[in-house]
C-alpha cells in the first residue's frame, strides 16, 4: 500500500488547485452536516439525559383534596404498570406582593415536600439548602449564576404569610414553583394535592392515558383536576431548537448533495486528464485496483483534510447557535453537542467523498494500458460537432458559437457541474425566501408600524407616577402627533387544575391597532372574550370557542376563546379590559402602547412624556426580532457556504476545460482569436448552464421554502399565515433568475482569463 499512497500524495502535489476546492468544498459541507446534526440531537438529548437522572415524572396528577383522600391516591402506587411514585403532597397558589424584593408579583404554585431526592422527580437543589423549618421556601429557577441573589431574600405574600429563601432547586418535570416543608403545607390549608408518577411503559401520549386511566380507576372522577404529561414538558423544552431543524437540516442536504456532485466532476476530470498518467501507473506494475484506489486516495486525502477543519469550525459555530435556539431546560447538566455527532461527520462525510468518487474512479480500472498511454487528452473527435455546426450557423460572435457548444463536449461533466449550479440556485432561493419570511415574522412580532412607544409604569423602586390610571391615558392623547393609545395590563394569573404561570395581557382603548395577526377567529372586542396563541391552544388542547377558567387571588372568570393570534408564545393569553375587572376591579395598566401619525418623531415623543410625568418610563419599541436575527444569519452564512462551494464546482470545470484544451486554445489564437474572445468564450460556456439552473433552481428553491418554513411555524407551535408564506415577488424572482448566471461567470472568470493569458508556444508543448 506504501506505493499507492505515494503514488496518492503525488497527485495531490500536483493537481494543488483542484485539491484544495476539493477540502474547501468538504469543509463547508461539513459545518452545515455538523450544526444540523448538533441541533438534531440536541432537541431531545439534554431533556432525555436530565430526565432520566432525575428520574422524572411521566405524569404530574393533580386532585382535589376535598374529594379525594390521602389514603386513596397513596395506593395507587401500587396499581399495576406504575413503576415508581411520590406523594401525596400538599399544593396550593399563594399570591406573592408586588414588593419588589425578590420574586415577581402574582400566583405561585407551592406544594409540600420534605426533601428533593424521593423515588420519582429527584429535585436538583443547585444553590443553597432544603427547607426544614417554617417560614423556609425553596424557589424552582433554572441554574443560572444570577438566581443566587436570591438566597435569603424574603417572599410576602397577599396572604400575610412570609417565606425566606433557603434554597434555590429545579426540577426537569416541572412539579412545581416552589417548595415548603409539609408541615408548612398544612397551615396553607391546600385544596389540592400533587402525585407524581412513573410507569413501566410511557413512550406515547396513549401509553400515558391509559396509563393514567388504570392508576386512577375508582377514584371519584370530579376528584381528578388534571394530568401533565412528560412528553409535553419535552416539547415545550425542544420547542425552539425544533424551530430552528427543518432550514439547518435542509442547508446540510444541499451541501451534501452539492459536495458529492463536485467531488464526482474532480474525480471524474482527474481521471480523464490524467489517462495518460493511468497508463504509466500500469506499465510500471499498478495493478487495475491499485490505480483505482489511487485514484480514491487521491479524493480522499484533501477530502479527509477538509472534513476535519468543518468539523471543528462546526463546533464552534454551533455552540452560539444552540444557545439561542435552546435557552436552557433548568438544569445543570450542561447543552453540548454528543461525541457522536463529530465521529458521524468524520466518518460519513469521508465515507460519502469517497462513495462519489467511485463511480469516475472505476474507469481507470477499467482502461487497458495500451489505450491510455498514448499523448493527449483532449474530447474524443465528434463530442460536440454537432451542436458545434448548428451554432456557427446563426448569426452570433464565433467566441459566444463556440462556448455554447462547449459543455456538449464534455456532457457528463457538464450535468454535475449544472446539477451543481441548481443546488446553488436553489439554496440562494430558499434563503431569500427565509429572509422574507423572517422579516415578516419579525415585523409582526414586533409590532413594526403599529406600535411606536411603550410608555411603562414606574415600579415600586422607581419614581411612581403621581397621576392616576385615566389622568395617565388623557396625557398620552393629548400629546401632538398621537394617533392611537391602548392601557395594558400584564398580570399573571392560574388556569385551575395546571401548575405554572399564565400570563394575562389585559388590553383597554384601542386594542384593535395594535397589529396583532389573528389566524382563525376574531380579535377580542367585548367582555369575557380572550384571544391565544396558537402554540396556547396547542399546549393547552383548546381551540377556537371553547371557554376557560381565569383566576386571580381569590377571583374566578370564564372567558370565551374568540381568536387565535399568531404568536410563539404558549403561557399567553390576551384578553378585553372588562374580564380584568371581573377578576380585579382595582386593577390599572402597567403600560400603555402608543403608534403616532406618520412623520411624528417618536423621541420628541418620549421627552414630552417623561417631562410631563416623570413616573412614566417611554421607550421606543424594538424594530428587531432576535429569533428573526438568528434565522437569518444561520441561513445567510449557509448560503454563503453553499453558493461558495457551488461557484468552487464551476471553477474546477473551467480548469479542467482549459487543462484539456490547451491545444485547441492555441490554434484559436494563432488564426487570431484575442485574450478577450477567449475570456468570454469560456465565460459562455459556464453562463448558459448557468441560466438555465436558474431557471430550474428557483422553483426547487420555492418548493422548499414552503416546506420548510411549514415544518418550522408546526414546530415552533404557530399556526401559519399567508404573509409569511406568500413572500416572493416579480422583481426578486427576476433577480433570483440572474442567480445562476452569476454563480457560473464568477466562478468561470478567473480561469477563464487564466486561458487567455496562456502563450501559443506554452499551450503547444508536449504534456
Amino acid at each position: 500500500m506504501s506505493v499507492v499512497w505515494s503514488a496518492a500524495l503525488a497527485a495531490v502535489r500536483q493537481r494543488r488547485l483542484q485539491s484544495t476546492i476539493l477540502a474547501v468544498v468538504v469543509m463547508s459541507s461539513t459545518v452545515a452536516i455538523v450544526v444540523a446534526l448538533g441541533l438534531l440531537e440536541a432537541s431531545s438529548g439534554p431533556f432525555d439525559r436530565t430526565f432520566a437522572k432525575q428520574h422524572g415524572a411521566h405524569v404530574v396528577s393533580t386532585f382535589d383534596r376535598a374529594t379525594v383522600p390521602d389514603a386513596l391516591l397513596t395506593r395507587t402506587a401500587g396499581k399495576p404498570g406504575v413503576e415508581a411514585a411520590a406523594g401525596p403532597f400538599g399544593q396550593t397558589v399563594v399570591i406573592v406582593a408586588d414588593t419588589r424584593q425578590s420574586l415577581p408579583p402574582g400566583p405561585l404554585t407551592v406544594v409540600g415536600r420534605p426533601g428533593p431526592g424521593g423515588p420519582v422527580d429527584q429535585i436538583d437543589l443547585w444553590a443553597g439548602r432544603w427547607a426544614a423549618e417554617p417560614g423556609e421556601i425553596v424557589v424552582n429557577r433554572p441554574v443560572e449564576p444570577l438566581f443566587s441573589d436570591l438566597i435569603g431574600a424574603t417572599v410576602q405574600t397577599q396572604e400575610g404569610v412570609n417565606f425566606t429563601i433557603v434554597g434555590l432547586a429545579s426540577s426537569v418535570s416541572r412539579t412545581s414553583e416552589a417548595w415548603v416543608t409539609p408541615a408548612q403545607m398544612q397551615t396553607m390549608n391546600p385544596k389540592t394535592t400533587q402525585m407524581l408518577y412513573r410507569f413501566t411503559k410511557a413512550e406515547t401520549e396513549g401509553d400515558l392515558r391509559a396509563a393514567t386511566t388504570s392508576t386512577t380507576a375508582g377514584l371519584p372522577p370530579s376528584g381528578v383536576l388534571s394530568q401533565q404529561s412528560y412528553l409535553a414538558v419535552k416539547q415545550d423544552v425542544s420547542r425552539a431548537a425544533a424551530a430552528y431543524l427543518p432550514f439547518l437540516v435542509g442547508f446540510g442536504l444541499l451541501g451534501l448533495l452539492v459536495a458529492v456532485l463536485i467531488v464526482a466532476n474532480v474525480i471524474g476530470g482527474a481521471v480523464v486528464a490524467g489517462q495518460r498518467h493511468i497508463g504509466v501507473l500500469k506499465s510500471l506494475g499498478f495493478t487495475p485496483n491499485q490505480v483505482m484506489a489511487v485514484y480514491l486516495a487521491m479524493v480522499l486525502l484533501p477530502g479527509l483534510a477538509g472534513c476535519l477543519v468543518g468539523t471543528g469550525l462546526g463546533a464552534l459555530v454551533s455552540q452560539p447557535l444552540l444557545q439561542r435556539a435552546f435557552p436552557g431546560i433548568g438544569s445543570s447538566i450542561g447543552l453540548a453537542v454528543s461525541l457522536w455527532v463529530y465521529l458521524a461527520a468524520l466518518i460519513g462525510v469521508p465515507a460519502v467523498v469517497v462513495l462519489a468518487a467511485f463511480i469516475p474512479a472505476s474507469r481507470a480500472h477499467r482502461l487497458p494500458a495500451a489505450e491510455t498511454i498514448r499523448a493527449g487528452s483532449a474530447p474524443r473527435p465528434g463530442r460536440g460537432q454537432a451542436i458545434q455546426g448548428l451554432l456557427s450557423g446563426t448569426p452570433l460572435p464565433r467566441s459566444v458559437s463556440l462556448g455554447l457548444g462547449l459543455p456538449f463536449a464534455r456532457p457528463g461533466r457538464s450535468t454535475l457541474t449544472l446539477a451543481a449550479i441548481i443546488l446553488g440556485v436553489a439554496a440562494v432561493t430558499l434563503a431569500t425566501g427565509l429572509f422574507q419570511t423572517m422579516t415578516a415574522y419579525g415585523d409582526t412580532a414586533q409590532r413594526v408600524g403599529h406600535v411606536h412607544s411603550v410608555v411603562h409604569v414606574g415600579r415600586p423602586d422607581q419614581t411612581r407616577p403621581k397621576l392616576n390610571d385615566a389622568a395617565i391615558e388623557a396625557l398620552l392623547r393629548s400629546q401632538p402627533g398621537v394617533r392611537y393609545v391602548t392601557a395594558d395590563a400584564w398580570i399573571d394569573v392560574q388556569l385551575p387544575g395546571h401548575t405554572g404561570r399564565i400570563k394575562a395581557q389585559f388590553l383597554r382603548g384601542d386594542a384593535a391597532t395594535r397589529g396583532d395577526v389573528v389566524v382563525a377567529g376574531r380579535y377580542i372586542s367585548g367582555p369575557g372574550e380572550v384571544a391565544a396563541p396558537s402554540a396556547f391552544l396547542k399546549r393547552f388542547g383548546l381551540r377556537v370557542g371553547d371557554r376557560l377558567t381565569l383566576a386571580l387571588g381569590g377571583g374566578h372568570t370564564q372567558a370565551t376563546i374568540v381568536g387565535e393570534l399568531m404568536d410563539a408564545a404558549n403561557d399567553l393569553v390576551v384578553a378585553s379590559w372588562p374580564t380584568l375587572t371581573a377578576l380585579d376591579p382595582n386593577s390599572s395598566a402597567t403600560q400603555y402602547e402608543v403608534r403616532l401619525t406618520p412623520g411624528a418623531d417618536v423621541e420628541k415623543f418620549n421627552a414630552a412624556v417623561k417631562a410631563a410625568e416623570p413616573g412614566l418610563y417611554p421607550q421606543t419599541k424594538s424594530r428587531v426580532d432576535q429569533n428573526s436575527v438568528a434565522v437569518i444569519s444561520a441561513a445567510s452564512v449557509f448560503t454563503l457556504l453553499l453558493g461558495t462551494v457551488a461557484t468552487l464546482g464551476v471553477f474546477n470545470t473551467v480548469v479542467l476545460d482549459t487543462s484539456e484544451r490547451r491545444r485547441d486554445l492555441a490554434m484559436l489564437k494563432s488564426i487570431g482569436m484575442t485574450p478577450r474572445q477567449v475570456t468570454l468564450m469560456m465565460i459562455t460556456s459556464m453562463a448558459a448552464l448557468g441560466a438555465f439552473g436558474g431557471l430550474v433552481g428557483i422553483p426547487i428553491g420555492i418548493a422548499s421554502h414552503r416546506v420548510i418554513v411549514l415544518a418550522m411555524l408546526n414546530a415552533a407551535g404557530l399556526t401559519a399565515p399567508e404573509i409569511l408564506l406568500d413572500v416572493w415577488q416579480a422583481t426578486a424572482l427576476a433577480a433570483l433568475a440572474v442567480a445562476g448566471v452569476a454563480i457560473a461567470m464568477l466562478g468561470a472568470y478567473l480561469p477563464a482569463r487564466s486561458a487567455a493569458r496562456l502563450t501559443i508556444a506554452e499551450a503547444l508543448r508536449t504534456e
